[in-house]
């Protein structure tokens, strides 16, 4: 089983990649991956995840969401052990732009647990967020919705006051600021003011080269690591 390390990078092209582009920047991260040794995320669309996990070593292939119900009934919904099989360790869940009910949200970390699958939540402010790390995750991801493919990164103050506060409620859960990161620059200063990782989607897809902005972001994070 993997287990979700700090510090971390998440590569996350939502669906603005798919298929052999989406495979071609997994690739790029893996080698980024392997050159650095810095535990890197790929998210990608679910008819893509068997693929990129067949063609890389190194990342950790993520899954957009997944659903809580057990094999059986349940047409059209996303089974945890179809992800599994297909080569996903871990998911992303409650996404602005796939939000869940907090039951749902809770019997989905449940579930993924079962399948020893690491959790990425999502949580648009440091009250939700703190309500999120009640629920076990692995990851939390706090990120104020409106400064999502920004490029403003949220203040100085509200990353060291968020992770103080996930912390004190379970301080083996991982703490994420990524809105409006874009830069290498900007995973530097979040990795010094506390967070145990970052991502981006706009910040790399939008980069003159998309797999030398993975890189850059991954040395940048390993520095602010050693540097801490």
């Amino acid at each position: 089983m993997v287990k979700a390390q700090s510090p971390f990078l998440i590569v996350n092209p939502k669906s603005y990649l798919y298929g052999k582009k989406s495979l071609e920047l997994a690739k790029a991260a893996d080698q980024v991956a392997k050159d650095t040794g810095l535990q890197i995320y790929f998210t990608c669309p679910y008819a893509d995840i068997r693929m990129i996990a067949e063609n890389t070593e190194h990342v950790i292939v993520c899954a957009q969401s997944m659903d809580p119900l057990v094999p059986g009934r349940g047409m059209g919904h996303v089974l945890g052990e179809s992800l599994k099989e297909a080569g996903a360790q871990a998911l992303f869940l409650n996404h602005a732009e796939n939000p869940k009910t907090l039951s749902d949200l809770y019997a989905t970390i449940k579930r993924a647990k079962e399948l020893e699958m690491i959790t990425v939540v999502c949580a648009d402010s440091t009250v939700e967020a703190k309500a999120v790390a009640c629920m076990g995750p692995d990851i939390v991801l706090a990120e104020p919705t409106d400064l999502i493919g920004t490029g403003q990164v949220a203040d100085d103050s509200y990353t060291v006051e968020t992770v103080k506060a996930l912390h004190e409620i379970d301080p083996n859960v991982l703490v994420m600021i990524a809105s409006g990161v874009s830069t290498a620059e900007d995973c530097y200063n979040v990795i010094k003011l506390g967070a145990d990782g970052t991502g981006a989607t706009s910040g790399i897809l939008n980069a003159p080269d998309p797999a030398v902005r993975v890189r850059e972001m991954a040395e940048a994070i390993v520095k602010a690591n050693q540097e801490k």
